[in-house]
C-alpha cells in the first residue's frame, strides 16, 4: 500500500473520531435548569443570583449539587459561576474549614438532585431542563 494513501487513511479516521468527539460534546450540553421547591416563594432569578447560593455568598437557599465529576456540574460551574470546579471545591474547602458554612450536599444523578429539592422548601438545584417536571419550580434557564 501506498505510503500516502495510508497517511491519508489515518488523518481521515483521526478526523472522523474528532468529531464524532464533538459531537458527543455537543449533545452533552443540554440546557440548564436552576430550580427550587414549587412551595418556595421565588419566582425567577438570573444565574448570577444564583451563584452565590452555591459559592455560599448567602444562606437564603440551601445548595444541592450534583456528584463531584459529573458533566453536568462542570457545565453548571462553567456557565453559571464562571468557575472550575476545582475553584469552587476550594472556595467551599475555605468556608468548611473557617466554619462559616457547610458543603453542599452532592447527590448522583439530576432524579435524586430534583427529590431533595422538592422535599425541602429551602433548597436550590440545577439539572438538566429535559428532566424537569412539576414536582419542582423552575426560577432560572441557563442554555
Amino acid at each position: 500500500m501506498d505510503l500516502q494513501l495510508l497517511f491519508t487513511r489515518r488523518r481521515l479516521a483521526l478526523l472522523l473520531a474528532a468529531a464524532a468527539l464533538g459531537g458527543a460534546t455537543l449533545t452533552a450540553r443540554a440546557e440548564l435548569a436552576i430550580i427550587v421547591n414549587p412551595q418556595n416563594p421565588a419566582t425567577r432569578m438570573f444565574p448570577s443570583q444564583a451563584a452565590q447560593f452555591f459559592l455560599g455568598g448567602s444562606v437564603q437557599f440551601v445548595p444541592v449539587e450534583q456528584a463531584e465529576g459529573s458533566p453536568l456540574r462542570a457545565e453548571f460551574c462553567k456557565k453559571v459561576l464562571e468557575k472550575s470546579p476545582a475553584q469552587v471545591e476550594a472556595i467551599w474547602s475555605k468556608i468548611v474549614f473557617t466554619g462559616k458554612g457547610k458543603a453542599p450536599k452532592e447527590y448522583k444523578s439530576s432524579a435524586e438532585v430534583k427529590k431533595a429539592v422538592a422535599d425541602n422548601v429551602s433548597a436550590i438545584g440545577y439539572i438538566e431542563k429535559s428532566a424537569v417536571d412539576d414536582t419542582v419550580k423552575v426560577v432560572a434557564i441557563v442554555p
